[in-house]
């Protein structure tokens, strides 16, 4: 019986709306053997997610997605096994402080648009979490400037719309070298979303490998067939492992179901098993 997994999923510790053993259990009823919980810049939700996969016999891999400084934004997930997922915590603790600097920001792009919005409520609809543009969505949504997040990303929120704000992180190479530093394997994440050409991309691939990359999201929710053929071929090209994921963030991507992403994602346990097998550091 073929088996299948998600490597990419969020919880309540940065963008979801699943406590990290409640994603667990979903994933469990959904039918996965394995899940990667990659929460944004924090491995604060790791524990309790490890803590349930234990009691109700799901795999659960510890990890983690950074955003790094690129022409637009670049995402770098990072897998660990163990405990070594711990050593990343200094690291991850200095990207959500100029997060949290961030926040304020895009709340000023939004009150001089007309948009009633404080931090205060935005840090009270975080409840505690790591608070992150889907909680100022949220807001925006409770007061009725948008009818659902998804539209608050679209038309204010997203990259190049009028609200965003870029912030400060590390470049691809500090990225790939903190991750491996901490004794976790560096997986460049939906590469589509970097806009480049396939012969950009492929230039960056190499230079990324170079630089210690590991593997390449090459299944993912938003991936046409085409896209997943080129990822594949370049990651023979360079000799890279292939992951796969969702991006399942629960409520605030209500099209988008774990492990299956809008129906048509299989990830195969396999990959899983590949991705065990690198050496993650020279």
């Amino acid at each position: 019986m073929d088996r299948f997994i998600d490597m990419h999923i969020h919880s309540t510790a940065s963008d979801g709306s699943m406590r990290p053993s409640e994603l667990v259990r979903h994933a469990k009823e959904n039918g996965l053997a394995a899940v990667a919980l990659t929460d944004h810049d924090t491995v604060d939700g790791i524990k309790e997610a490890l803590e349930e996969g234990e009691r109700i016999g799901l795999e659960v891999v510890p990890g983690v997605e950074i955003s790094l400084d690129f022409d637009t934004e670049m995402h770098m997930l990072g897998y660990f096994f163990g405990e070594t997922y711990l050593n990343i915590e200094p690291v991850l603790r200095g990207l959500r402080e100029k997060r949290e600097k961030r926040n304020p920001k895009i709340i000023e792009n939004l009150n001089r648009m007309g948009f009633d919005i404080t931090i205060d409520e935005v840090v009270a609809e975080a409840q505690g979490r790591v608070v992150a543009r889907p909680h100022i969505a949220s807001v925006m949504v409770k007061k009725g400037y948008v009818e659902s997040v998804a539209e608050a990303f679209e038309k204010y929120l997203a990259n190049g719309k009028p609200a965003y704000v870029k912030r400060e992180t590390l470049t691809p190479e500090e990225g790939i070298k903190v991750i491996r530093d901490a004794g976790g394997i560096p997986v460049l994440a939906h590469p589509i979303y970097l806009g480049l050409t396939l012969e950009e991309l492929d230039e960056l691939v190499a230079r990324l490998v170079a630089a210690g990359l590991k593997g390449i999201e090459a299944y993912y929710v938003d991936n046409t067939i085409f896209d997943t053929i080129n990822l594949l071929k370049l990651a023979a090209k360079y000799d890279i492992v292939v992951t796969g994921g969702s991006d399942f963030h629960g409520r605030f991507k209500p099209d988008i179901s774990i492990g299956k992403g809008r129906g048509n994602l299989k990830v195969p346990y396999e990959f899983l098993e590949r991705l065990k097998n690198v050496e993650s550091r020279v």
